[in-house]
């Protein structure tokens, strides 16, 4: 189906806005165009609004809330995917990882629910109107998953791969059962069955460099993009770096960020932290960080909505101006990701844009968004005839 995207203003990879009209075909950019000059099935009138490259978001676990939406709750799969396909692409989200937590806790976070997920997202990929991957969160000390990660890399069902390690701090709860307790709950398992499992697994942690170098080298034959979590030193981030993983996802301080800038690997922090102006959790400023040029993605984290506005108050504020902002959220996070044909607006790439209303720049709205071609949310306003 051809389709013109007409009026709008376009963000152009030089970083300009300027009023124009763009030419799809196939699901892709065909280029700039002119009215009279090519013959549209469907017109999606933009005009008065931003016409933006797609979000592209490598870190969202948000969908964990459409799980469970209560401790002990839990709502189908297909019905929570189906939801948070509808969050997604109504805040202008075209290209999403789903970051799937795969531990040695049982429960939300455990091996049986990474396979229903797994198997979950790739029978509904059909349904759903993002492009949706999987981003594998690997918990090191969850050793006996080894094996099944590395298959998982190997078929392509895993397109990002992250390095956790929160046992060190769980580990540190032992024998306070209050503090213990959400993750009792989390896991289905009283209190005390959940200190035998850490027990047990804290054991074995002199077997987790190996296996993180195992996995390590299975992303790089697969051509996995992979990313270490929560980097706390400079020396942590080389280590990663020497092993080919090249992605800093939330590094907890200045010296690992500034390894992995001097080191050229790209730096991921939380969009909610820059909506919000600063971390629920006292961790460093997002804002501060990317103003000394110590961020180069960000990602929605727990927040959707975070990533649309997350841009534009940098922008607002003076921190970046508005392209390298929506870099940020675009051209950044796909090249990271080793997606080339998305995050610009540029013949050839993949048709997947967000138009917004920024009337009111401190409460930008998505207006639509298109994914390969295909308008699949509008609000407000008729945009598209028949849509």
């Amino acid at each position: 189906m051809r389709v013109e995207i007409r009026g709008g203003r376009i963000l152009w990879p030089d970083g300009t806005i300027e009023e124009g009209s763009l030419a799809i075909e196939g699901g892709r950019i065909a280029g700039p165009t002119r009215a009279t000059g090519f013959s549209a099935h469907r017109v999606i009138d933009a005009r008065g609004l931003l016409v933006l490259p797609g979000i592209v978001d490598l870190h969202g676990d948000a969908f964990e809330r459409q799980i469970m939406p209560r401790p002990g709750v839990e709502v189908s799969l297909g019905v929570a995917l189906q939801e948070t396909d509808l969050q997604v692409v109504g805040n202008g989200i075209t290209t999403v990882f789903h970051a799937i937590t795969w531990s040695w806790e049982p429960g939300l976070r455990g091996r049986d629910m990474a396979h229903r997920l797994k198997e979950a997202i790739q029978a509904m990929r059909g349904r759903l109107a993002a492009d949706t991957h999987i981003h594998l969160r690997h918990e090191t000390f969850n050793l006996e998953a080894v094996e099944e990660i590395a298959g998982w890399l190997a078929d392509g069902s895993i397109r990002l791969l992250a390095f956790n390690d929160h046992t060190p701090s769980i580990h540190k709860l032992l024998g306070q059962p209050a503090k213990l307790q959400k993750y009792a709950e989390r896991a289905h398992l009283s209190v005390a069955e959940f200190e035998a499992l850490l027990h047990r697994v804290w054991a074995r942690r002199d077997e987790v460099p190996a296996a993180i170098r195992r996995l390590a080298k299975a992303a790089a034959a697969s051509r996995v993009a992979s990313a270490s979590h929560d980097d706390l030193s400079a020396e942590q981030r080389q280590q990663f770096h020497q092993m080919g993983c090249t992605i800093s996802e939330f590094p907890t301080t200045e010296e690992a960020a500034r390894r992995a800038a001097n080191l050229g690997d790209p730096i991921v922090l939380g969009a909610p932290n820059v909506m919000r102006g600063g971390s629920h959790t006292g961790a460093v400023g997002a804002s501060a960080m990317i103003a000394k040029g110590l961020c180069q993605v960000l990602a929605s984290d727990y927040y959707y909505p975070s990533l649309l506005h997350a841009a534009f108050r940098l922008a607002r504020e003076g921190v970046l101006p508005f392209a390298k902002a929506w870099a940020l959220i675009s051209a950044n996070p796909a090249s990271a990701a080793g997606m080339t044909d998305r995050g610009m607006i540029r013949a050839g790439a993949r048709a997947d844009f967000v138009l917004v209303d920024d009337e009111q720049p401190a409460l930008p709205r998505v207006a639509a968004t298109v994914v390969a071609g295909r308008p699949v949310f509008q609000a407000n306003r008729q945009l598209v005839a028949g849509f």
